[in-house]
């Protein structure tokens, strides 16, 4: 499935380690750059996890990206790219250089990880392939830490099933005033989809599931090859994670999900999960230390924004033990969720998370999550009827994190989620299973970017939710993202949606907004109006959905 990280120590010491994951390449290292018959830039450029003096970039060489064989349509050989970062859009004023290797075994990405720039400031970059140039990015790097920091402003976003619809709301995000983008999973869907988009075919290498290498490479370059995706990725650093479809829906640790029943045999799953993110590491602007071995990889991190927030990111898959009384649907009576051995953390990564608690200066910390920490209650009723899939199915994790926070007096604690399909503003409480619990703690869900087609303003579901929850302030089922802004007295949260996604062109709108003050846990309504701004036109049917069993 490619290289290992002791095989690239290895290569090291022969002077090339570096250039195959993408950092800069030895001097005197000569390969033969192809003729391009086509763009080999298919798939645009990206940066991210930026620090305060740099910030990792990325590319793939990918000239042929729907290759059924999931090379790009690349050569056997390497191939040097060269890059470049400046203060100006028209690269007059330069201010590093490089080169990187972009090899076979690592689907010609490359990964070249920048030093030593000034923090708090933008950036542009480029690269060149031969006599190719490719599209301008822009990046900036971070406040240091514990710098006074007045402001910062970001968007969140998650699950875009490309079969679903238009990636609409990317193109209104590249044209916000923002910091970084932070995504919390489902970038690809592993499925195979029967149906494309309106008035769109779906190629046969798309049509069956990705269980290999190829096929996971083949998603990433179908959801990349699409212009909104990619004018986001130029215009900000990112931050990202996973969450199941990047691998198999509703995947837990060592076991598999809902796929192929074959891929149930605990080797094969090992050898999908590899292959799964190798493919991810190719296509996303993640750091060496992110490299895969085998079927493992280092996804939870921090990033830090001076003395202003301190984002953490979670990973609620790789840890966590199988979903409690089966595989994640609705239960009533499931005594197993409250064992008090049950994680989705893992033990390491639990106490990883509240140390980091006691450390941070930040004024704000915030979790990027995959799927919903707070109780979400199924029944309006006296019974408790929640999804063992989310934190309601790993009570003891969420009571222990949400314990420490109150115990050690973090004064603003935000949670950041994704997976629902819907839009939530929340309270998080120390512990759901006592309505007199102290509220510690806020979480915003947001909607995904395609996944669920157009979705509506208000549902069934969306009325029982709030009916069921007292401490869920807020539903929303459009598709779109959010925006968040803040400074040391205010976290402002906007729900930014658009009313379709079956078609392009769709508008955006500020459907609500809600605001977390400084060390008052909890959210409040900052603006919402009383009746939804945009219903489905009459008529017009539903756009397909994913067909996601949550």
């Amino acid at each position: 499935m490619g290289l290992s990280r002791r095989q690239l120590l290895r290569f090291g010491g022969a002077g090339s380690a570096a250039v195959l994951v993408g950092a800069a390449a030895v001097s005197s290292a000569r390969f033969r750059v192809p003729r391009w018959s086509d763009d080999p830039f298919s798939l645009g450029v990206a940066s991210g996890d930026p620090t305060a003096d740099g910030v990792v970039l990325w590319t793939r060489l990918a000239p042929d990206p729907f290759a059924p064989d999931g090379l790009g349509g690349m050569p056997m050989h390497p191939v040097t790219v060269e890059y470049e970062v400046a203060h100006d859009e028209n690269f007059q004023q330069v201010v590093t250089r490089g080169t990187a290797v972009a090899t076979r075994e690592l689907a010609h990405s490359v990964h070249p990880e920048v030093t030593g720039l000034a923090p708090d400031r933008w950036y542009f970059y480029r690269f060149r392939a031969g006599s190719v140039l490719s599209p301008v990015g822009r990046t900036r790097t971070a406040p240091p830490p514990g710098r006074p920091t007045t402001r910062m402003r970001f968007a969140f976003a998650s699950c875009q099933s490309w079969s679903s619809g238009y990636y609409t709301a990317y193109e209104h995000m590249s044209a916000e005033d923002l910091d970084l983008v932070v995504h919390l999973g489902d970038y690809i869907y592993e499925r195979g989809w029967n149906r494309g988009r309106e008035g769109m075919s779906v190629e046969p290498q798309f049509q069956a599931e990705a269980v290999d290498l190829a096929g996971y490479r083949l998603r990433y370059a179908q959801v990349k090859a699409e212009e909104p995706l990619r004018a986001a990725h130029a215009a900000f650093p990112w931050l990202v994670t996973m969450d199941d479809h990047e691998i198999d829906n509703n995947w837990a640790g060592d076991s598999p999900g809902l796929g192929f029943d074959i891929y149930r045999i605990p080797a094969l799953f090992r050898r999908r999960k590899a292959a799964a993110f190798q493919a991810m590491y190719e296509h996303q602007p993640l750091r060496i230390a992110q490299l895969p071995s085998g079927p493992t990889m280092h996804l939870h991190r921090r990033y830090g924004f001076g003395d202003l927030a301190q984002i953490t990111m979670l990973d609620t898959r790789q840890y966590r033990d199988k979903q409690a009384c089966g595989d994640g649907n609705t239960v009533i009576d499931c005594a197993d969720r409250l064992a008090t051995d049950r994680t989705i953390l893992g033990a390491q990564q639990r106490d990883w998370l509240i140390d980091g608690f006691t450390n941070s200066p930040a004024r704000w910390q915030i979790l990027g999550n995959q799927v919903s920490m707070g109780q979400s209650d199924q029944d309006a009723g006296p019974i408790t009827a929640v999804g063992t899939d989310s934190w309601d199915g790993y009570v003891a994790d969420r009571n222990a994190v949400l314990g420490a926070a109150a115990d050690r007096g973090v004064p603003n604690l935000v949670v950041i989620t994704g997976d629902r399909h819907q839009n939530h503003a929340a309270d998080l409480r120390r512990d759901f299973a006592d309505p007199e619990s102290p509220v510690v703690a806020s979480e915003f869900i947001g909607t995904s970017i395609s996944s669920n087609g157009d979705g509506a303003d208000m549902t069934d579901s969306g009325r029982n939710l709030l009916a069921a929850n007292p401490d869920l302030k807020f539903f929303n089922a459009q598709r779109g993202y959010v925006r968040v802004e803040l400074d040391h007295t205010l976290w402002r949260n906007d729900f930014r949606v658009v009313p379709y996604i079956r078609r392009p062109g769709a508008p955006i709108h500020t459907r609500a907004s809600f605001v977390v003050q400084d060390r008052v846990p909890g959210v409040t309504a900052a603006w919402q109006p009383d009746a939804p701004v945009h219903q489905p036109e009459p008529g017009v049917a539903a756009a397909p959905t994913d067909n996601s069993p949550r």
